[in-house]
């Protein structure tokens, strides 16, 4: 209705504009003199008037001086006839030139039609505006059950596997998904059926719609991307419309790759909802199972779908014959990352003697998209310091800037929160460093970043997967040497190691009640976790054991708090001068960089692990 009072303003309004311009001109021009038929006679009978031409009953006068004036005569009585009777003489009416038009067909019939046809014509043209508005509300509401499907056909940029680093099993089950897709008459001469559903699971950022294109450009086959999300509407019945739309949509362009982005938007476990199996979430996952039992045997349509929640999909979306195929997507490991670095460092200016394998050691646990942020972090923290190319220096910022946040230098703080500081960092480095389950330091640092006022960053020499129980104590006593450190050196505590405690006391809770490796409890776990769909991610922990053993369990964690305690007062209290080394040293340069810190311990006969 907005549009259609639109439209009615701006006709108006050149309406409006037309006739303001008609009366800016016709103001410029005298009007022409109108004479009434006695003045008429009078002049005509002093000669002033050179010729008159009868119109019907309009008469045009031109006078002797070339003036144009307007008449009428009467409509009974002739041209002649009316003069004679005003008492103009025959010699002066001879004397004028008289001529005769009839008035022609077009102006008879548009003095009759354009007064009556010309409101019509207005009516109508209001209410052809009105039913345009109309039809297109309409084709809108016809169009909502479409979907918002995207088509890629990599004209202009292609991705194949070579632009994917790592993921080497992935790409593997996804080399026959290709096969399948150019040449299809080897397998189903031989009876096998590929399978119609992949689904691509890992953590976010792993690269999972990267590989889907990448299958897509190796195959050179359309790739229609929509994501889950998309289906889902307010309205009933809308979403299993767009899911029937994409599948058509994708069956026209066969050979092709439909590709379901986080398919766990509608594919969650059906009947876990407080909406009962009738809502507009579950009937969208029908059509989508319908769809895929759907495929002819020869259809060349792959579907591929992408989740991070495997955990909490329905069971009839991964039974055989639909995403039956599941492949796992891992966060790259050291020779997987240094790959990617190289990737993303792609039409990036970069100095010849920048190492990625230091960068990619500093980033266990990085994703593929966490990587990609760093370089870019690094080429603009590069560019903000007017440089010309990106240093070794850019990249290491960056790896910190993306683990903590950006530096805090302007952050004022007193001399004495520096050295309760510089302290508190260097009992945690000397006690990773006194400890052989440790991991090497990297670097030590005062300068605040993010919501830290300092860190020590360690980080192990190879990928790791599984973790002894040496170690986590050996991590228990690293997370307690700062407190540990202030308290020796001040005689006080301060809020500094409130983050660390928090970390320390979870992990001693995990070590009792999940990893059981508590010796008094023995190899057993306490508290049955369940999560709770239709809540979202809501974890519930049910308490499946006594009140005894509750006790038991928190003088279990409380027992590995102290024995990390124990062991960290005891390292600081051996090695205090080599303590009140690396403070003083964080105290004057603020940062330690590995070597540094090393060389640094080399006079007190400790050697880090690593060095």
């Amino acid at each position: 209705m907005s549009n259609i009072f639109k439209n009615i303003a701006w006709a108006f309004l050149t309406l409006v504009l037309i006739s303001f311009l008609f009366s800016l001109f016709g103001a410029n021009s005298p009007a022409p003199e109108k004479l009434s038929l006695s003045q008429l006679a009078q002049k005509i009978a002093a000669g002033e008037v050179k010729e008159v031409t009868v119109n019907g009953d309009d008469l045009v006068v031109k006078l002797q001086n070339d003036k144009t004036a307007y008449s009428k005569k009467e409509t009974e009585a002739g041209f002649t006839e009316t003069f004679k009777n005003l008492g103009v003489a025959p010699e002066a009416l001879q004397k004028v030139n008289m001529a005769v038009q009839s008035p022609s067909g077009w102006q008879f019939w548009a003095g009759i039609l354009i007064p009556t046809l010309l409101p019509i014509l207005a009516i109508g043209f209001f209410f052809w505006l009105m039913f345009r508005q109309a039809r297109s509300g309409a084709n809108q509401a016809f169009s909502f059950g479409r979907s918002n499907i995207r088509l890629t056909t990599f004209e202009k940029e292609k991705v194949t596997f070579k632009d994917v680093a790592g993921l080497k099993e992935a790409k593997e089950e996804l080399v026959e998904i290709v096969d399948f897709l150019k040449n299809p008459k080897k397998f189903l001469d031989l009876g096998a059926r590929i399978p119609r559903g992949v689904l691509l699971m890992g953590p976010p950022g792993t690269g999972k719609t990267l590989i889907a294109r990448a299958v897509a450009g190796e195959s050179n086959v359309p790739f229609f991307y929509i994501s889950a999300s998309e289906f889902v509407e307010l309205f009933v019945g809308v979403g299993a419309s767009r899911t029937r739309d994409a599948f058509a949509v994708a069956k026209k362009a066969a050979p092709a790759i439909l590709f379901i982005d986080e398919i766990d938007a509608v594919g969650r476990q059906r009947g876990a909802g407080l909406g009962g199996g009738n809502d507009e979430r579950e009937q969208t996952l029908n059509q989508i199972l319908v769809e895929l039992d759907g495929f002819d045997r020869e259809t060349r349509v792959i579907v591929l779908a992408a989740t991070n929640r495997p955990d909490i999909l329905d069971p009839a979306l991964l039974r055989p014959g639909r995403f039956d195929r599941r492949v796992i997507l891992d966060l790259p490991d050291l020779n997987d990352r240094e790959e990617i670095l190289k990737i993303h460092a792609r039409g990036k200016a970069i100095v010849p003697e920048v190492d990625l394998r230091k960068v990619a050691v500093r980033t266990p646990g990085f994703s593929g998209a966490d990587i990609a942020n760093l370089m870019n972090e690094a080429a603009i923290l590069a560019a903000r310091q007017n440089k010309k190319q990106v240093t070794q220096e850019d990249l290491f910022s960056s790896v910190e800037k993306v683990l903590l946040g950006p530096e805090r230098k302007s952050r004022a703080i007193s001399p004495r929160e520096k050295e309760i500081t510089a302290y508190h960092e260097a009992g945690h480095a000397l006690t990773a460093a006194s400890l052989k389950n440790a991991d090497p330091i990297h670097k030590v640092s005062i300068i605040s970043r993010g919501t830290a006022g300092g860190y020590t960053m360690k980080l192990p020499i190879e990928e790791q997967h599984l973790r002894t129980r040496q170690q986590f104590l050996t991590d228990l006593a690293m997370m307690l040497g700062g407190y540990v450190s202030e308290k020796l050196t001040f005689g006080d505590v301060s809020t500094g190691a409130s983050s660390d405690l928090k970390q320390a006391t979870e992990l001693a809770r995990r070590l009792v009640m999940r990893y059981g490796m508590s010796e008094k409890l023995g190899p057993q776990t306490f508290g049955k976790t369940e999560e709770m769909i239709f809540l979202g991610r809501e974890i519930a922990t049910e308490k499946d054991y006594s009140e005894k053993v509750a006790a038991e369990i928190d003088e279990e964690v409380k027992s590995f708090i102290a024995r990390a305690y124990t062991t960290a007062e005891k390292l600081i209290r051996t090695h205090k001068s080599a303590l009140k080394a690396i403070a003083g040293a964080l105290i004057e340069r603020e940062t330690l960089e590995q070597e540094e810190f090393v060389s640094l311990l080399k006079p007190f006969k400790i050697k880090p692990v690593g060095a």
